[in-house]
């Protein structure tokens, strides 16, 4: 039987809720060290970027460098870095897709989560 005829107790939903956060805040800081890379034109140009997307470093091989085509490198600069946010993205969910479960299943009541 449920103390409280039945009523959740509210202090053990609020000690979950309070450990989720914290499960939810390590992992976002745990994302925000990770590196993650894309690389576009067979690895003409290389991105890195964190788990939470943040351009970090961006490499380009001189083969890449043509005056005369600069559109072709920017092209290829968006790529990759795009290539590398999706990776980023992809870690995310890995990340904290099971916490934003946890916090959405837990049927916690009045809360918004």
């Amino acid at each position: 039987m449920i103390p409280g005829g039945g009523q959740p107790n509210m202090q053990q939903l609020l000690q979950q809720a309070q450990k989720m956060q914290q499960d939810l805040q390590r992992a976002q800081e745990e994302l925000a060290q990770t590196e993650v890379d894309g690389q576009a034109g067979g690895g003409l140009v290389k991105a890195t970027v964190t788990g939470a997307g943040e351009l970090r470093a961006l490499k380009i091989d001189p083969k890449a460098v043509d005056p005369e085509d600069t559109e072709t490198l920017a092209d290829l600069i968006v790529a990759a870095v795009q290539a590398a946010n999706d990776n980023a993205q992809n870690l995310q969910q890995q990340k904290l897709g099971p916490l934003a479960q946890g916090l959405g299943g837990g049927g916690f009541p009045g809360l918004p989560f």
